[in-house]
């Protein structure tokens, strides 16, 4: 079962870069993996209902067959089972449960500091390092680190509200729950906890209602001694476009860095991955490994995770032949997903407060048009997209339409810092997704 849960990790990846994020969380985020029969060559997972099941197998099919086969071979499929179906004998650990804890982060030069701030928050919550911020480039272990905090206060303090978000979840349940008419509920969740830890907090900057709603947040927790950890790929003072009373705040505590690993600790990381999983892995393939890999925890586990499943399929040994496929395989994998119109339209109306239909559709009101200019003035800068056919992906517009937009924001931009700021921030969390 662990070995396919390794597995499973590279198969959600593989999924997440293929369909928009509220795609992802609605239809993919809840499936789980059962079993697999190679006898069959079938991936057995089970959805949350049937509704779900048919969903995926109905509009998903194709995407989720690929993952299945980019890790297991061609020769595998996949087969989807509801509760009703299966009940399951045990529970199949979440994946932050299964790896995201202090006994399996690997510490290193680049890391000892945060680790260390982390442990004692984890000891000691709203006592010293509150709040406490991590930042440092993707897949250098920031996400481990807050769900270690998580699971070590869960431990030590059972009674204790603990919440994990990351920072555009936060907004998007604050859209929704303006949508809804619920934001009352919503602030009584997050004021209420004990200790709230987001992840990628940058993804509020330029988002005035999200941003406006969190400062109330952190000063309510804040002034209750609750304990709040944020991570960021930059420090407070880099993200353009967050609040400056925000930033001050970020910074009350103590900041610290996450810096990619050096060649001892890449080894120890790699190993330790192995054994978790249950895979021998010779020396010098991880040496070999080490040496091509070297700056990003992700890959490194990433690929002992594909040299899993090449065992597991193949029933072949480690070898510096099979670390060769599985880092191609990686590298390929890690390589930035093609950025759809449709995820830069989620983007742009997270940041204005506008719906992502309301963007497409034939509105006029000044906010709408707004956020409609700035995401045809994204979508060309990113995508490099023909005026034409950019036009045709916001409800059939003519090009003189999408011309004009791009127009008006070249001009808004360079009279406007803030404007311009915020379009960089727009595009910055779009490519680093």
């Amino acid at each position: 079962m662990e070995s396919f849960l390794e597995a499973w990790d590279l198969i959600c990846d593989y999924c997440k870069k293929q369909v928009t994020d509220v795609s992802y969380e609605t239809w993919f985020s809840k499936l789980v993996p059962i079993s697999l029969d190679f006898g069959a060559g079938v991936a057995i997972i089970q959805a949350p209902n049937e509704f779900n099941k048919s969903t995926i197998e109905r509009g998903f099919h194709k995407c989720l067959n690929d993952a299945v086969q980019s890790v297991f071979g061609e020769a595998f499929t996949y087969k989807l089972i509801t509760p009703m179906e299966k009940k399951e004998k045990e529970r199949v650990p979440d994946d932050d449960e299964y790896e995201y804890t202090f006994e399996t982060f690997i510490e290193g030069s680049s890391n000892k500091f945060a680790c260390a701030a982390c442990r004692y928050v984890a000891k000691e919550p709203a006592k010293n390092y509150n709040p406490l911020f991590i930042y440092g480039n993707s897949g250098l272990g920031k996400t481990h680190l807050l769900n270690a905090i998580g699971h070590e206060l869960k431990k030590n303090f059972p009674d204790k509200d603990i919440i994990y978000v990351k920072g555009d979840q936060f907004a998007n349940e604050l859209i929704e729950a303006i949508r809804a008419g619920t934001t009352v509920s919503f602030r009584e969740k997050y004021r209420k906890a004990d200790a709230l830890l987001i992840d990628d907090i940058q993804f509020i900057a330029g988002k005035e209602s999200t941003q406006e709603e969190f400062f109330h947040t952190f000063n309510t927790l804040y002034e209750s001694k609750k304990q709040i950890v944020l991570t960021s790929d930059r420090p407070p003072r880099d993200i353009a476009t967050l609040e400056d009373r925000l930033k001050t705040r970020f910074e009350w505590g103590l900041t610290a860095d996450v810096q990619p690993p050096d060649f001892e600790t890449r080894m120890a990381i790699i190993k330790r991955k192995a054994e978790l999983v249950g895979l021998s892995v010779p020396d010098n393939v991880c040496e070999f490994i080490a040496q091509k890999l070297k700056s990003n925890i992700r890959q490194l586990e990433g690929t002992v995770k594909k040299l899993n499943a090449i065992h597991l399929v193949e029933g072949a040994t480690p070898t510096i032949s099979t670390a060769q496929r599985a880092i191609s395989d990686i590298v390929n994998n890690e390589q930035p997903a093609p950025v759809t119109v449709s995820k830069i339209i989620e983007e742009v109306g997270r940041t204005y407060g506008v719906f992502p239909e309301d963007i497409k559709s034939s509105k006029r009101n000044a906010n709408v048009s707004f956020a409609r200019q700035i995401s045809m003035y994204v979508v060309r800068e990113i995508t490099q997209m023909p005026m034409v056919e950019i036009g045709k992906e916001f409800g059939g517009r003519d090009h003189s339409t999408v011309v004009y937009a791009i127009q008006q924001i070249e001009e808004k931009s360079a009279r406007d810092p803030v404007t311009k700021a915020t379009v960089s921030d727009i595009i910055k969390n779009i490519r680093d997704r």
